[in-house]
């Protein structure tokens, strides 16, 4: 565990893993303890991952301004690692909604970011849509599994903007490429490992300037990858295709059989794809 402070004091801490090339990296949520990555399937055989803890979550300490939860006030959270860190630039991998704050800092700090891996990353940052449509044609792929009726029919009602208070549990096995016993562990934690008011703030009015982070990202001399899952309704492939568009030299990659965490569902595959883009 490594502490550090922030811009305006608040400590943030992060976990350490492995020996190598440091890594940092971003997670989801948004605003969830890092500790929901693990290892990232085995990735801190290669790289010495430094996983972030956002503030108000994880062993970071809650700020005093609850408004820096923000994602692009977040991006400040991150230079200050940069700095702790002594590197003059980073190699960052960003998972799903943090993908958003690795993109608003790649847009502010270019000169900073080394390789951007983005992981089933979210698209709110840039400004990419992704249809009910699109989610439902996905899912129906799963049709022979045996969650599936239950599951689909509470993604219809959420599609349709009906949902209750059960869907996104009911919803749950979509969100990975098995819906086995380590994928139910890993979704009965979550909750327990989200921050739900800084959450609540993360995407708040004037996080996100679509226009003015596409216009930087198209200068963007970094080589980016852009890793999807094969059936991750969060994060589907057409979307995925259209948000590496936005980036001058950046790889799309879709990891067979994958939902929204690549890593759970095939560790050695994610692995040979990750760290052959990081080199």
């Amino acid at each position: 565990m490594s502490v550090f402070s922030a811009y305006d004091g608040t400590k943030l801490a992060c976990r350490v893993l492995g020996e190598g090339p440091p890594l940092v990296c971003l997670p989801g949520g948004p605003m969830q303890d890092s500790v929901y990555l693990g290892d990232l399937g085995g990735l801190s055989a290669h790289r010495r991952l430094i996983m972030l803890d956002l503030r108000g979550t994880g062993r970071s300490a809650v700020p005093e301004d609850q408004a820096s939860y923000r994602c692009d006030r977040l991006v400040d959270d991150v230079e200050a690692l940069r700095e702790h860190l002594g590197l003059d630039r980073l190699d960052l991998l960003g998972h799903s909604a943090g993908t958003n704050l690795a993109v608003l800092y790649a847009a502010r700090y270019p000169e900073r970011v080394g390789r951007l891996a983005l992981v089933t990353p979210s698209v709110a940052a840039v400004g990419v849509q992704v249809t009910g449509e699109t989610r439902i044609g996905i899912a129906r792929a799963r049709r022979d599994e045996p969650w599936f009726p239950a599951a689909f029919e509470a993604l219809e009602s959420l599609v349709a903007g009906r949902a209750g208070a059960d869907t996104f549990q009911a919803i749950a096995p979509f969100w990975y490429g098995r819906w086995d016993e380590a994928a139910r562990a890993h979704r009965a934690a979550e909750d327990g490992q989200r921050n739900a008011e800084a959450a609540a703030v993360f995407a708040a009015e004037g996080a996100f300037d679509p226009a003015a982070t596409r216009a930087a990202l198209a200068r963007l001399a970094a080589p980016v990858l852009v890793l999807a899952g094969e059936v991750d309704l969060n994060s589907p492939p057409p979307a995925m295709a259209e948000l590496s568009e936005l980036f001058p030299h950046a790889e799309l990659v879709v990891q067979p059989g994958a939902g929204h965490f690549p890593w759970l569902d095939d560790a050695p595959r994610f692995v040979a794809t990750t760290e052959a883009f990081l080199g």
